[in-house]
């Protein structure tokens, strides 16, 4: 199986070398810049010429927006707008123009409605203090050292890694990986360099194929399985809170910059902001690392993982909770489940957002119209069922995975899910690309629940 996977490694520059990478993100910058300016121009001067009645073919002629147009136009004024141009990769200006092209492309396509989801902003320009130094690179010398412990980037030369890079390096020497591309970015005060790699995967099956978790994720519990196993919230955000106020406090009492007077930051500014960006950098590569872990574990060991699709956005409006959310990463531990389920021969059940899995009994299949957030023993008023909430609802998404193999590929119901919890009913299953989605359209007829479902349809 072939599939784009990223590898990512810190690297140890010196300051030659990073000043050079800084020259070659400040490149990426100004042409990105550039580029925009030109398109911002042309814009204006066909809206001022249909404001005074300009017919169409006597228009201002538009720019191309595509990313070889863009670098069309760069080429031709290089010479003028950037005569250093030669002292840096071509790679550097065409990261800036790339983004740009993708930047305009999805703003016109957001306005027309080919782009789904929220609307998109017109591009901005770049600011040197602001913006995230990056820089891509996808022709060249690109390649792993033997050693394993540097990489060769085009203009770049030999630069060391912070750490060894023998998995990427071993799929290099047995043929089973081909890197396209490399970017360069600086995150939370150091510098990565992670590769876009195409990668042969070998077809992998997981320890039980045949079994279906149901997996409830909150904010007391990272995660309840339907197993009764418990995965607790290392809340690795709240653990650092002490450290990032007296942090924040350091840099409120520096001198910052100022937009509305044109002040510059001070030296010490500079040097506590770092501080707080890398203690805030902390926080998130340990909630990657527990994501990972747990993600892993499941996606290797069942062969059914189902979730639901939660309406994370719509949860963040809760002052009181919206911290806890966003530090449990409700959205990534989806991404992840996503691919590493594939990665592993399994499957992906996502259901409905509106499906009632805590208002549903797990054992006789009633539905409460109400279930107030504070209760967190779930009591059947129809069999007498006493279950912790969580547990109660990872069962209920467990079930749903032999509802789909009953429907098999198509939908059980023909209409989608509505805000209704309703007393009894049907359960619709549709598929979405990458994804298997399970949506409530009704009520679910009364049947008995157990922690693991064996499927009988192959994958």
């Amino acid at each position: 199986m072939k599939t784009i996977q990223a590898y990512r490694f810190a690297l140890d520059l010196t300051p030659v070398q990073h000043r050079n990478v800084l020259a070659h993100a400040g490149a990426a910058r100004v042409a990105h810049n550039w580029a925009l300016a030109r398109v911002k121009a042309v814009m204006g001067q066909r809206a001022a010429e249909r404001s005074y009645c300009v017919s169409d073919g006597m228009l201002t002629p538009a720019l191309s927006w595509s990313l070889a147009g863009l670098r069309k136009l760069w080429n031709a004024a290089k010479p003028q707008v950037a005569p250093w141009w030669a002292e840096v990769s071509k790679e550097a200006f065409n990261t800036g123009l790339d983004a740009l092209a993708r930047g305009l492309k999805n703003w016109a396509d957001s306005r027309t409605g080919k782009r789904a989801g929220r609307a998109i902003g017109f591009p901005r320009f770049k600011s040197r203090r602001r913006t995230t130094p990056s820089v891509r690179f996808t022709t060249g010398a690109i390649r792993v050292e033997p050693d394993r412990k540097h990489v060769v980037l085009p203009r770049m030369g030999r630069l060391k890694l912070h750490e060894s890079a023998r998995k990427l390096a071993r799929r290099l020497e047995a043929g089973t990986a081909r890197i396209l591309s490399a970017t360069v970015r600086r995150d939370g005060g150091r510098w990565h360099v992670s590769f876009t790699v195409e990668v042969d995967r070998a077809e992998r099956t997981p320890t039980r194929p045949d079994s279906v978790i149901g997996v409830d994720v909150g904010i007391k519990h990272l995660a309840v399985l339907s197993t009764g196993d418990l995965v607790p919230n290392p809340r690795h955000l709240a653990s650092a809170q002490a450290r990032l106020r007296a942090l924040g406090r350091a840099v409120s009492r520096k001198t910052g910059p100022d937009r509305r007077t044109g002040q510059r930051p001070s030296d010490r500014w500079r040097r506590a902001a770092a501080r707080l960006g890398r203690a805030h950098a902390r926080v998130a590569h340990l909630r990657r690392d527990t994501t990972h872990k747990l993600t892993n574990k499941l996606a290797a060991t069942y062969g059914t993982v189902v979730v639901e699709d939660l309406n994370v956005a719509g949860m963040l409006t809760n002052r009181r909770l919206a911290r806890h959310i966003a530090d449990a990463g409700f959205a990534e531990l989806r991404r992840q489940l996503a691919y590493k389920t594939a990665w592993n021969g399994g499957r992906l059940l996502v259901a409905d957002r509106w499906y009632p899995s805590s208002k549903t009994c797990s054992a006789c299949g009633a539905v409460k119209t109400k279930l107030a957030l504070s209760e967190r023993e779930y009591r059947c008023e129809a069999c007498g069922l006493v279950l912790d909430r969580d547990r109660n609802a990872a069962l209920n998404l467990a079930a749903l995975a032999a509802l789909f193999d009953t429907a098999g590929s198509g939908p059980v119901a023909a209409r989608g899910a509505d805000q209704k919890t309703r007393v009894c009913g049907q359960v619709a299953v549709k598929r979405e690309p990458g994804t298997t989605s399970v949506g409530q359209t009704g009520t679910v007829p009364p049947q008995g629940r157990t922690t693991d479902h064996v499927l009988t349809k192959a994958r």
